[in-house]
């Protein structure tokens, strides 16, 4: 038996092949992330007497194409999580840490969990590639909550509370949200006031019909009512509309982009079979059940439903010692906190609509009424709901396959 250790890191990897006992094969030698460099590794990997398997550390975008090309050329690959290899084997007190050390560690925890060692399984372009779009919905909305924060701070200064005056949604077309295009065009309270209330009423009636928005006589009269008594800091000049206009830009493109991406993963997401089922859910919509399948992926990765619920990190691992147990343990945390933030999104939607035949708004509304913490009855609803997921989709999954 060969356990072949792969340090992997930008570029390149170190690579080490050691048998039981701590026989090195080869001595720890650098590969780098080409197509003909690793298939001298395949091949020479291929050319080992005895059983060969490969374990690396999970690093994401680093290690994913390295698995996946030297599983396609038939090897057993074994991505460990990087945590498991990081408490393996530390019985020294010197801290050596390098790409040889690294390789080393990883073949001999290889050898010692060899019966153990999970196969690689590469997911589907779909779900990577819909994954991969979540991901970078996130950070764009992270982007675009902070501009909009500096906006708000900005417009305190020139038209207070303008933000307030508005409660459309961004639209689906173009990501556009109303009082943002207002603002690029009232962008000081003095825009408003120094009009007549007839004239303002009229201008944007206009404004309304050119942009796309619906009108509403009322909504004119709250807002020329709130743009009046002001005490400004920023004075009504070019040079303060530039300033407020290039920050209502940079919302309005990462608004776009948001649209764009949005509507890529809606299309992604409606490819795979589970997804009718998921939008099926109370606290579900397109958004929501798009994300769920990203950070979720296949439900045939699971073994059984606590396993969903470990990936998540909302396992509460028990704490005992001698006579003592914990009776109040905290989540492990140590799954996908992009899962438990789409989670508890889904969790607040049922909340919010309270549907009375829901099994998990039933569950979550019995923890509210023995008096837990919000924390506590979210978290646990949100593992009820993955238990709930799982069920379904799983049941559904398999009708589907078997034609029933």
């Amino acid at each position: 038996m060969n356990a072949v250790g792969i340090d992997v890191s930008k570029g390149k990897s170190m690579v080490v092949i050691m048998q039981p006992f701590g026989v090195i094969v080869a001595s720890p030698f650098e590969v780098s992330h080409t197509v003909s460099e690793l298939g001298q590794l395949a091949n020479r990997l291929k050319s080992l007497d005895g059983e060969t398997r490969i374990v690396m550390e999970a690093t994401g975008g680093y290690s994913e194409p390295i698995a996946r090309f030297l599983h396609e050329e038939g090897l057993f690959v074994s991505v460990v999580h990087a945590k498991l290899i990081h408490g393996f084997g530390n019985n020294t007190i010197r801290k050596v840490k390098t790409d040889k050390a690294d390789a080393t560690k990883i073949a001999a925890y290889g050898l010692a969990h060899w019966l153990k060692l999970p196969r690689f399984a590469p997911e589907e372009d779909i779900r990577q590639m819909l994954k991969a779009y979540n991901r970078q919905y996130n950070k764009y909305s992270k982007l675009k909550t902070t501009l909009k924060n500096n906006l708000i701070s900005l417009l305190d200064q020139t038209f207070p509370g303008v933000n307030l005056l508005f409660t459309s949604p961004a639209r689906k077309s173009d990501g556009h949200q109303k009082w943002l295009d207002f603002v690029s065009k009232f962008w000081h309270c003095e825009c408003v006031c120094e009009l007549s209330l007839k004239s303002f009423t009229i201008s944007y009636q206009k404004w309304c019909k050119k942009a796309g928005y619906h009108f509403k006589e009322d909504a004119a009269l709250d807002v020329y009512a709130a743009s009046c008594g002001h005490v400004m800091v920023m004075p009504k000049t070019e040079t303060t509309g530039l300033l407020i206009m290039q920050a209502v830009a940079q919302i309005n493109a990462v608004g776009e982009t948001l649209a764009v991406v949005l509507r890529e993963m809606n299309r992604l997401a409606a490819l795979l079979p589970e997804y009718p089922i998921v939008l099926k859910f109370n606290g579900v919509g397109e958004l929501l059940a798009s994300q769920l399948i990203a950070e979720i992926g296949d439900v045939y990765r699971y073994k059984k439903k606590g396993s969903l619920v470990c990936f998540a990190g909302l396992d509460t691992p028990p704490y005992q010692s001698g006579q003592f147990e914990s009776q109040s343990r905290s989540i492990s945390k140590k799954g996908s906190p992009h899962l438990r933030k789409t989670l508890f999104q889904v969790v607040d939607g049922l909340i919010k609509h309270s549907p009375a035949d829901d099994p998990v708004f039933q569950f979550l509304d019995r923890k509210r009424a023995e008096g837990k913490h919000y924390y506590s009855y979210m978290t646990a609803a949100s593992a009820k709901f993955l238990r709930v997921y799982y069920g379904r989709v799983k049941e559904f999954l398999n009708k589907l396959n078997t034609g029933a």
